[in-house]
Formats: structure tokens, sequence, C-alpha cells
């Protein structure tokens, strides 16, 4: 009986092949990291054979440690980085370039150009998003502008364009199919999210041949099959980007139910069913998902970096040997000694959206320590937040007080519980923080038919953990107080 599900989550630092049993149970998992390159300052991009070739290799690996055959795998779940773009040759799979990172900012220019045109508002109205390097659309005409002949190229139809997911399965299947879904189409700034399509008007503005465009598929669909693995042929059969894949997961399935994920960002959203809410104060409007006729909305506050700065402590600075003793060091100081960490490596999401922004610690005396800088650094993650948490509140009038929270970051416990403090918020968390491989594999259960509808996932087990709050008002105020006066140093 075919009773596993293989869903592989394509990271931002690595990727990760994770397999459930029917109960959303995890049976085994492997992971990959792979390179991160930095052409400029500002500039990321990834090597789009790298990212396949861990993919895979780390499938294979889950498949082995679990000790299960292919032949028990009913379906493949993707779950991905989002905005990260790749074009290749529609005959020969191989990339032009490499992928262009969601972090990049190196289309900074050309967006400033867009919002001086007055064509922001017009992107905003259509897509839900703003126009910021952050999303796939100014990357795709970046590229297209930049490497040699590539225009003419795809021009004639010869390349394809594709956000990781849709790289992922185009090589799974073996060049066969060229597919990706409804919440990472609405992430490229060239979909229309209210018509549910590409949208050729965006097309024209960015210089987009139509030819390149995968095709669009809800979110628990039939993908095509991959045949990688023993030979065996298995269906893709969900597929979503990460963080609607996390907010599924979390079974976030009611208008207001509202989840963060503190991963190399950090990204809160708030399902607000089967409506747009178009933000004016610098949330997104995104598809979270679709399984039936009608798609279901999001609001979508982005943090762009969040424990991608824990891991510029242990790589950049070398102060720590892992992220996992990061908690441990915050709690040896009482506080962090007024020191503020920024963040900004690559700009500032929400609310701020300032692309020229860059990290700042400041509050700096002669008896900081290293503990002062991680504990900040922890801190850093849940003010961020607390910023979205703010504006998401006043965008959807609605008061928050409680909080869904995963990633891998959620499972350091300080954090936790200073984001319970900061904001004045319940906080809740999964026994698993792995919500967002759970919930493609979710998506792909109901897919090839294992689950037979949304009741049958929410009333799958789950074991939670909460953090409330205790800190001083007073407190509380006063350290918010000094975040601000950092960020504003920062912008």
């Amino acid at each position: 009986m075919k009773k596993y599900i293989l869903t592989l989550d394509q990271g931002t630092t690595s990727s990760r092949a994770i397999i459930y049993d029917k109960n959303g149970h995890i049976v085994s998992s492997a992971k990959k990291e792979y390179r991160q390159i930095y052409p400029k300052p500002g500039w990321v991009e990834h090597d789009p054979e790298e990212i396949w070739a861990s993919q895979l290799s780390s499938a294979v690996e889950a498949i082995a440690i679990g000790g299960i055959e292919p032949s028990e795998i009913a379906a493949i779940g993707i779950t991905n980085q989002r905005e990260t773009t790749v074009i290749w040759n529609r005959t020969t799979g191989k990339p032009v370039y490499n992928a262009i990172v969601w972090q990049c900012r190196r289309t900074s220019d050309f967006c400033e150009e867009l919002k001086k045109e007055g064509v922001s508002q017009l992107i905003r109205n259509k897509t839900g998003l703003l126009a910021d390097p952050y999303f796939s659309g100014t990357k795709v005409k970046w590229i297209l502008d930049n490497v040699d002949g590539a225009r003419k190229r795809a021009e004639k139809g010869e390349l394809l364009f594709g956000t990781v997911d849709c790289w992922l399965i185009n090589r799974l299947t073996k060049g066969r199919e060229h597919l990706t879904d409804v919440t990472n189409a609405s992430r490229t700034m060239i979909f229309n999210i209210h018509e549910m399509k590409w949208d050729d008007e965006l097309l024209r503005i960015f210089d987009i041949p139509s030819c390149m465009l995968p095709e669009v598929r809800n979110s628990s669909s039939y993908f095509g099959y991959t045949d990688f693995f023993g030979g065996v042929k298995i269906p893709i059969c969900g597929v979503a980007g990460d963080q609607q894949s996390s907010l599924f997961g979390q079974k976030c399935f009611n208008a207001g139910d509202v989840k963060n994920t503190y991963g190399t960002g950090c990204f809160m959203l708030m399902n607000t069913g089967d409506r747009p809410v178009i933000s004016e104060k610098g949330l997104l409007t995104t598809v979270a998902w679709q399984i039936g006729k009608r798609p279901v909305y999001a609001l979508e506050g982005s943090v762009f970096i969040a424990g991608a700065a824990v891991q510029w402590l242990r790589d950049g600075l070398g102060i720590i040997a892992s992220a996992s003793e990061c908690e441990e060091i915050a709690r040896s100081v009482p506080d962090c000694g007024g020191v503020f960490f920024v963040p900004a490596f690559t700009g500032l999401g929400a609310p701020h959206w300032n692309p020229e922004a860059r990290g700042l610690i400041c509050g700096i005396s002669r008896g900081t320590g290293k503990a002062h800088i991680v504990r900040a650094t922890i801190e850093s993650m849940a003010y961020q937040t607390d910023d979205v948490i703010r504006l998401m509140e006043k965008e959807s009038g609605i008061r928050l007080t409680s909080l869904r929270i995963d990633g891998g970051a959620s499972a350091n416990n300080f954090l936790a519980e200073f984001q319970s403090e900061i904001s004045d918020i319940r906080v809740i968390r999964p026994d698993s923080v792995e919500t967002t491989s759970l919930g493609a594999s979710m998506l792909a259960g109901l897919g090839c038919g294992i689950y037979t509808g949304i009741d049958e996932i929410k009333a799958l087990p789950e074991k939670i953990r909460e953090f409330c709050p205790g800190m001083d008002n007073n407190e509380r105020i006063g350290l918010t107080e000094g975040w601000k006066k950092a960020v504003k140093r920062t912008l």
C-alpha cells in the first residue's frame, strides 16, 4: 500500500527532503546545504545545478534512511524559496545564468524607474505586490537584458523561465513538464491575482515573452511524474511557495488565522479568505492556495533577514560555532546591554520597504560582549516580527491575540518567549516546527487521494507548546522605542 509522501523543501540555504506518513508524522529526513554566491554588494545568486543536485541527493538519502521502498511513496510535494528566478534552455535544460535569489537587490534602480513612471500602483492593483527587487519580474528582465543573446533566444521560444518549484518539476520530469502553481505565480509581479492568469500588460512593461512562462495549476494538482527513484513512477501532486505551504501546514484554514515563519527571513501571513485585501501601508496581498475553483488569499508581511543573521554570526563573524548554541549564549546575560542589531543586509522589507538600507549594530559600549551581540541578533527577529504584527492589525482591523510560529529558528525557546513578551501576545508553537514541508505534504496528500478533504487534515493529531507574556508594559515600551530609534538610524 502506498502510504508515504515525499516532500522536497527547497530553501534559501539548503535543500531538504522529508518523508511523512499519512498521519503527518516525520518518518525520515535529510538535508544538504549549498553555496551562497555574492558577486557584488547586495547581489545574491545560487547555482541552479547545485539546487537540483542537493535536492535530489537529499531525497535519495531520506528514502534510504527511512528504509522504505520508492513503490511505497504515494506522491511528492514540493515547497520552495519563492521569487528566486531561473532561466534555462528549453531543449538542453542548461541554465543561461545563475539563479537570482529573492534577496538580491540588483534591480533596485529599475524599480525606482517604475515608481517614477507611475506604474507601481498598476502593479499593486493587479498583483497585490510592490514594485520591489524582491519579486521575480525584474529579475527575469535583468537576465534577458544582461546575458548575451538571452533576449533573442527567449523571443524565439528557446528559453524557459521558472521559480524554483518550476525548475525542480522540469528536472524531476526530465524536461517533460513546464508547470508552476498559483502561489508561486502570485510572487512574480506578472500574475494577475484577480483574474488568476499571466497579465499581458505587465508582460509588456517588463518586456518578457509569454512563451517563456509555465502553465499555472492549482496547488493540489497533478504536476507530472518522476522516475528518478528506483525507476518507479511517482506523481507530483502538491506544490506551494514556502510561506503559503507553512500557512497550510499550520492549519490556518479560517479567515483571520495568522502564522509567522522564522527562516532565512521572517514571513507572517494572515488568511483573508476568498477576498484579496489590498494593503496601503506595506503589506503584500498574495494567493494563499487554491484547491478547488476559488483561490484563498492572504496578507503578508515580509522580513528579509532573520535566521540569516544567525548564519552571519557563525560564518561571517565566527563568534558562534552553530545556531543551536545561541539560546544558551543569549540567556547568559540578563539583557542586551543597550545593544540593538538591525540586520538590513539586503534592505528592509515590511513595513519600511527600503532596498538601500543596510545593517547596523548600535549601543555598543566597552562592556559589550559576544553574548550581547548574540542576544541582540535573536531579539531582532522578534522586533521585526512585532513591527509586522502592528501593521497587520492596523490594516486588517483585527487585534491579534495569538500567533502560530514555525521555522528552524522558532525552536529557540528564548526567541519564542521574547516574541510573546515584546508583542504582548500568546505564541503557539507546534511540536514539529517543520510545518512548511508538512503543508506541501498535505497538499500532495489531497492531490493523490490520501486525504479526502480539509476536514480530514484538521483532524490530524497535533502537539503544541504555548508561550504567554508577562513583561511589564513600561519595559516593553522602552525596548520597543530603542528598537525604533535603531531602525531610524538604519534608514
